[in-house]
């Protein structure tokens, strides 16, 4: 015999439709009529409207007035208020601190970068930390009221509570607490991860790997590091380390770029961060040192590509960081590189977000925190406001 529906099973059936009508409002990237709404939801077009008019009311969504000249009656449009709350995304890095304050569908208001070295001591980059998320917030016109959720990345490895296990690059920051410490900067969730993973992030919600579902990403700048997604998703491993072929000595990624920023062709005074520029550019010109230097860092580069890529088998292969500004020198080369050790080569692509990759992936990792907070299956729907940390 069917047991006949109880009031806790109607109120858990409207709350669960009352966050399909939101996402769909929310995910759709244009104003959305009611129809629209109903036939996003599979509801009936009169629940739609009236779980519209309950989204109204929370303050979720907004009525969007009609076009100049529209004639007759205008069906009603609906739009998520993206600016109901705002996150932060962090990069913490060895010579630069970015932060980038958004709105929740990622809009980016304001962004503030402090310089540090890979020498600055624990204290003094969370202090770099803090002072970028403050001058971000400013950027954007944000009280620290107005924030939802804060994401982060920075090197090394990274466990689930957002202390950095180990990390060979920058001064005293093994062991460093950087989610607890941000902890004290929102009030909602914070969720801290590996720099490289979120630049592969970045490029699958907004890059170069949009609706790819196996993704090897590759971020070279000062330092050569790598990400997986697997499925759609960052692949973290057993204990947040993989894809760390930097540590392994013969894929000589901890070494390649010295091809670069030691070669001769760099000129005298040239910055150590504008190095690897200079010598790509060189070698779009024809220097002969320069060449050998780009194909010495092609073939480094390409050992441990060619790891990830035999493992995985990607759709596609992304080059991200600095040297991603001058694919049009490396990717014929990797191609070649990559021909002659795997069974298939993946298409490869260049990023198109420069080095706010790893700030717009922390972006994302906030926001989908705050998914997990407010819009998850088995969340409570509220009204807009901070959510706890504990509802992540």
């Amino acid at each position: 015999m069917k047991r006949p529906s109880t009031g806790a099973d109607l109120n858990r059936l409207r709350r669960m439709n009352a966050l399909s009508a939101l996402n769909a409002v929310r995910t759709a990237g244009m104003p959305l009529t009611l129809s629209a709404l109903a036939q996003r939801t599979g509801l009936s077009r009169a629940s739609a409207e009236d779980l519209a008019g309950e989204l109204f009311e929370q303050g979720w969504v907004v009525d969007v007035p009609p076009a100049a000249g529209t004639v007759g009656r205008p069906a009603r449009r609906l739009r998520f208020r993206a600016e109901a709350g705002h996150v932060v995304g962090l990069d913490v890095g060895l010579h630069k601190v970015l932060a980038v304050v958004a709105d929740l569908a990622g809009g980016v208001l304001g962004s503030a970068r402090v310089g540090v070295q890979p020498e600055t001591g624990r204290a003094d980059r969370l202090s770099a930390a803090d002072a970028a998320v403050r001058r971000a917030l400013e950027d954007a016109g944000i009280g620290v009221e107005q924030l939802w959720s804060v994401g982060a990345g920075t090197t090394g490895v990274v466990d689930e509570d957002g202390t950095v296990v180990l990390s060979t690059l920058a001064a005293e920051w093994t062991g460093a607490p950087l989610g607890r410490h941000l902890g004290n900067v929102c009030a909602g969730p914070v969720a801290v991860d590996n720099d490289s993973r979120l630049a592969a992030l970045a490029e699958h919600r907004r890059g170069a790997a949009i609706g790819v579902d196996d993704v090897v990403y590759v971020h070279a700048g000062l330092q050569v590091s790598g990400a997986l997604i697997i499925g759609g998703r960052l692949h973290r491993g057993f204990s947040g380390a993989a894809a760390e072929i930097g540590s392994l000595p013969v894929a000589a990624w901890s070494t390649a770029t010295r091809h670069l920023t030691e070669c001769p062709a760099v000129p005298d005074e040239t910055p150590v961060e504008e190095a690897a520029a200079a010598v790509l550019a060189a070698a779009r010109r024809g220097d002969a040192e320069a060449i050998l230097a780009v194909d010495r860092f092609s073939s480094d580069l390409s050992v441990g590509a060619a790891t990830m890529v035999a493992t995985l088998d990607p759709e596609v292969v992304v080059l991200g960081g600095g040297v991603a500004r001058s694919a049009d020198v490396l990717l014929p080369r990797l191609e070649s590189e990559l021909a002659s050790m795997c069974v298939r080569v993946p298409e490869l692509r260049p990023s198109p977000l420069g080095d706010e990759c790893v700030a717009l992936g922390a972006v994302h990792l906030a926001l989908d925190r705050v998914d997990a907070a407010l819009f998850g299956p088995q969340g409570e729907l509220r009204p807009p406001g901070v959510p706890t940390r504990e509802a992540g």
